[in-house]
């Protein structure tokens, strides 16, 4: 019966990976769709700045000529009045210095004419590429947000696909058998609670991300201990079950933030350290206060984070080794929430790998007495 239940699970889990790819597509798709909108906002932007410049060299090759057809207006009357004061002679109109103005002028017009176009071929060239740029330097924020939006959506979407799948194998390949005892049925049930469990889990926090995301918290002042000894009541019994002692030592201070919320970051974060440790270690909770801010540290004695994973561990639904993550449990979600609660309280988390060993979190709060409303 396990045999053909873990083959089932396996075809379910086949399948969901290729329906994912086909609802959410691939990166080339999205790159594609990217592409073909930064060429129309270049082309925008380039028509925008090609106009703008053929408008201010027109403008001011208009000026440029009436300014010199003025000038030489007045250059030909004085000519006019010395000739005339000079030799008691009436000036005539076709003579050489008359001539002579006209063709410079006509020349004038001319350089006048090409300098513009070729200002305004300088222009289309280095427009367009800045416009390019520009393009995408706009688009780019966009363009991370709906990567990180798709591989979310299909993270996800496979995270509740898994369960469900486990779901109907079990209970499909339990109705085929023609005969079953309480014990079996009590099994079926109990593995069944556990997948719902799974996916009550994982429905709270993926609400919870989103709450937090566009919340506006209540902030008050309270005592840093008191926040510490709730979040350590509420892991306790996680480290009781694998023999694990939690050692405070706090400096003493008030800090200002959302009680609750950070409570829940803290649990989080212990929870975590509790997760990754092997039995019987401890859990070390230091708090020190540095001018304006109070900084937690939660620091325990497992095996550290790897440095390929240390960028991502505030990433949503990642989980960087699928040995560990195999053994715990769990969507890769906790600290992503964490960090979230932490900037709706106008907080920092931060990570690294203790020099002893284990992991180090540091949850920097704001200190009350120095802060202002």
């Amino acid at each position: 019966m396990n045999n053909r239940i873990s083959k089932t699970k396996d075809y379910f889990k086949s399948l969901g990976s290729r329906l994912n790819s086909y609802i959410y597509g691939d990166d080339e798709h999205s790159t594609s769709i990217f592409h073909s909108a930064r060429l129309k906002l270049t082309g925008f932007y380039f028509i925008i700045i090609l106009v703008f410049s053929i408008v201010l060299t027109s403008g001011v090759r208009y000026l440029a000529q009436h300014d010199f057809d003025h000038a030489g207006a007045q250059q030909n009357g004085a000519i006019r009045r010395l000739v005339y004061g000079l030799y008691s002679l009436p000036p005539q109109s076709d003579d050489n210095f008359t001539q002579f103005q006209t063709n410079q002028s006509a020349a004038i017009h001319r350089d006048l004419t090409e300098d513009v176009i070729l200002i305004n071929i300088i222009v289309a060239v280095l427009g367009g590429a800045l416009s390019y740029w520009f393009a995408g330097r706009t688009l780019r924020p966009i363009e991370e947000a709906h990567q990180a939006q798709a591989r979310f959506a299909s993270d996800a979407s496979h995270e509740l696909r898994t369960p469900l799948a486990n779901l109907k194998a079990e209970n499909e390949v339990f109705l085929r058998q023609n005969k079953f005892s309480e014990k079996d049925a009590r099994e079926l049930i109990e593995s069944n609670l556990e997948e719902v469990q799974r996916l009550s889990s994982l429905s709270t926090n993926l609400l919870a991300l989103t709450q937090y995301e566009n919340a506006s918290l209540a902030l008050s002042s309270f005592d840093v201990k008191d926040l510490v000894n709730e979040a350590v009541k509420q892991t306790d019994k996680i480290a009781a079950g694998k023999k694990m002692t939690i050692k405070q030592q706090l400096d003493p201070g008030n800090i200002t933030g959302n009680f609750d919320s950070l409570v829940q970051l803290l649990a989080i974060v212990i929870d975590n350290a509790v997760k990754y440790s092997p039995e019987s270690k401890s859990i070390y909770i230091d708090g020190q206060r540095s001018n304006n801010q109070y900084h937690l540290s939660i620091r325990d004695e497992g095996m550290g984070i790897k440095a390929e994973d240390m960028p991502y561990i505030f990433d949503r639904l990642y989980r960087g080794d699928k040995s560990r993550t195999g053994k715990t449990g769990g969507y890769g979600l906790g600290l992503a929430l964490g960090q979230e609660i932490a900037k709706a309280n106008d907080a920092k988390i931060s990570v690294r790998n203790y020099p002893t060993g284990g992991a180090q979190f540091v949850v920097s709060l704001t200190s009350s007495k120095n802060r202002t409303t």
